[in-house]
């Protein structure tokens, strides 16, 4: 490539001329398209953002000026026009670049961002930052028309001191987040835009009113008052300039020529101003362009035609949507609360035949359960919340004290638990466990497959309580559900005598697998799928501590805070300190992005190294405790 090949940080850029930059253009694209047909990741929210990031790495000196991208998905034309294109092509791969912002990666990147809404607090806590310590900086975060259905911003927009300076917002509006916008915000940014008539007597109102005989000279002396005042009727301008900011906009996002203009000018200004981009998500790829929320995250494609390549497999999201689907064609009072993920979730076919009763609050995760709250005050109405596993950690207050504590019959359907290998430590479901099983009321239940996952849906709304069912992005079968299932009732999969495997969800198939291996070692293990983690089905797990002295809890989840603390506790409680109990988990760190196979085994979650680890930590040995004979393992010195 004539251009992207030779830069190797932002100021390889500040030489070239207007045509060439939009050559540049023309080669990101490609670039980015061309990597993700073989890697997968966010696609038409990069292919709109192209122009504009160039516009702002011409203008601003990163990483001495500050740019945030709020959640990050769009930065992989700042990832190349900061010294990453050589590794582009490891782009969500094993140890390559993250597909979203990392301090570990560059210095130009000043903080990981995954979930939307952070970008405007953080960038006000560098500017004020930044003047308490007298230093000479531009702050300009990146935010889209999206994030302003989220709270956190909001509240940041709420405390923009009126006279900071060398602060610049740039508000990216595709009229979309993921899906299409929702709520009222969305208005604000539009009417201006889908207004071509009151535009048009904006723009013209002075000249109509000179030409008015006799009247003229007087009223156009007046237009420029008139002109701002039908501006403020049609124009998002009003609503930005009462809260301190001033208003440039709205600008063509993929004029490269306007842009630079415009953020060059703006350098001088000595107040905080926010500058209105129109892009398109796809611009370049026709396939993007005509359903960019199919390519918002996509698989490898062909990059000539924009097909798949492979045919999506059923997944526990998948399965989650059809039976959804089915529930609300059964029931009339089945309601849906999504905070902005409804196609993520598989519920835009619930959505399409149901639109009244599936309500899409945008990103507004913590109103996504007060509302669910509410909603549920009407005992006739069966309210199920979809939501991400790191998308609930932002509503944890309005879960505790809107529903649990009001022990409103909410249930939970919470995608993306466990881990979420290519987007890495910011989407990885490994800690609502942690948080959920500290709240009372509430049931947490994880399925191991589709069966059960559709039986556990159907079954939910009995209990009349808060029920969270969490689940992953993985394949798994989808075979007919049972009738119901009976609360707080485990299942044995497999008899043993020599240990006790108590697996959680879908690790269930991975702990056969290690029965398996442990065989070939004269252990038999017996496999335990508890479903219900909160509350444990004590009948069974009594029994199970009674005939096993050797315990070994297995799950993708922190070991902090997880299924293994929870087993360690109840040993603690019912009399079974003696027990000898390993807990195989996600130690307490970060976990980084890649392949779910080299994830993984990188964390020993795979058979093979559990069944090693198991084995190094027991050896198999007849005692005789409470004179009764076990066979069990016990602590190699």
């Amino acid at each position: 490539m004539e251009f992207l090949d030779n830069i190797a940080s932002p100021r390889d850029i500040k030489h070239l001329a207007l045509n060439e930059l939009q050559v540049l253009a023309e080669e990101i694209r490609s670039r980015i398209i061309e990597v993700l047909s073989i890697n997968g990741g966010h696609l038409s929210s990069n292919l709109g953002v192209v122009e504009l990031t160039i516009a702002l790495h011409k203008v601003f000196d990163s990483p001495q000026d500050n740019l945030l991208f709020d959640v990050s998905h769009q930065s992989y034309t700042h990832k190349l026009l900061t010294g990453r294109n050589i590794k582009f092509n490891t782009l969500r791969k094993y140890k390559g670049l993250c597909g979203f912002s990392s301090p570990k990666e560059s210095i130009h990147d000043p903080f990981f961002a995954g979930h939307a809404g952070s970008a405007l607090s953080l960038a006000l806590g560098i500017a004020k930052g930044r003047d308490l310590l007298k230093k000479e900086q531009f702050v300009v975060p990146i935010i889209g028309d999206g994030s302003l259905t989220c709270g956190l911003t909001l509240e940041a927009l709420n405390n923009i001191p009126k006279n900071l300076s060398k602060f610049i917002i740039i508000l990216n509006d595709n009229e979309m987040a993921i899906c299409k916008n929702v709520g009222n915000i969305k208005n604000i940014l539009s009417r201006f835009l889908n207004n071509p008539v009151s535009n048009k007597v904006y723009q013209e109102v002075q000249t109509l009113l000179s030409k008015i005989p006799t009247l003229g000279d007087r009223l156009a002396r007046q237009g420029q008052a008139i002109t701002e005042s039908l501006k403020h009727l049609v124009s998002p301008a009003s609503f930005f300039e009462h809260l301190g900011l001033s208003y440039v906009g709205p600008i063509d996002g993929h004029n490269l020529k306007k842009m630079i203009e415009t953020f060059s000018a703006l350098k001088k200004a000595n107040r905080p101003v926010i500058v209105h981009l129109i892009t398109q998500k796809g611009q370049g790829m026709d396939a993007a362009i005509e359903d960019p929320t199919c390519y918002h995250g996509v698989r490898p494609f062909d990059k000539s035609t924009g097909k798949f390549l492979t045919p999506g497999v059923n997944t526990f999201p998948k399965i989650f949507g059809q039976e959804i689907l089915k529930m609300a064609d059964a029931d009339p009072n089945l309601t849906i609360i999504n905070p902005a993920m409804m196609a993520g979730s598989c519920l835009t076919e619930v959505v399409k035949k149901y639109p009244e009763r599936c309500i899409d609050v945008g990103i507004a995760e913590g109103h996504a359960l007060t509302l669910a709250g509410g909603l549920a005050y009407n005992k006739e109405l069966k309210v199920l919340v979809s939501i991400y596993s790191t998308f609930l950690q932002r509503a944890v207050d309005n879960l505790y004290h809107d529903i649990c504590l009001q022990n409103s019959p909410v249930v939970l359907a919470i995608d993306r638990a466990f881990l979420s290998c290519p987007d890495g430590s910011t989407h990885h479901g490994i800690y609502d466990i942690g948080i959920l099983k500290a709240m009372p009321n509430i049931i947490i239940a994880q399925p191991r497959n589709g069966k059960m996952l559709k039986t556990l849906l159907n079954s939910a709304f009995s209990w009349k309580r808060p029920v969270a069912i969490r689940y992953p992005n993985y394949a798994t079968l989808d075979e007919k559900a049972l009738p119901t299932i009976e609360l707080a009732k485990g299942e044995v999969l497999s008899k043993g005598k020599n240990l006790l495997i108590i697996a959680l969800g879908a690790m269930c198939d991975t702990a056969l697998e290690v029965k398996k291996l442990l065989l070939q070692e004269g252990v038999d293990a017996t496999v335990v799928d508890p479903i219900f983690i909160k509350p444990l089905d004590t009948d069974l797990f009594y029994d199970l501590f009674m005939s096993h002295f050797n315990i070994v809890t297995i799950e993708e989840h922190a070991l902090s805070c997880g299924l293994g603390s929870i087993f360690n506790s109840y040993a603690a409680q019912n009399g079974f300190s003696d027990r000898q109990i390993l807990n195989i988990g996600i130690p307490d760190l970060f976990v980084e992005h890649g392949e779910t196979d080299a994830i993984i085994k990188e964390l020993g979650l795979d058979a093979k190294s559990i069944s090693e680890k198991i084995l190094s930590r027991f050896e198999l040995k007849k005692i005789v405790l409470k004179e009764k004979s076990y066979d069990h393992c016990t602590f190699s010195k």
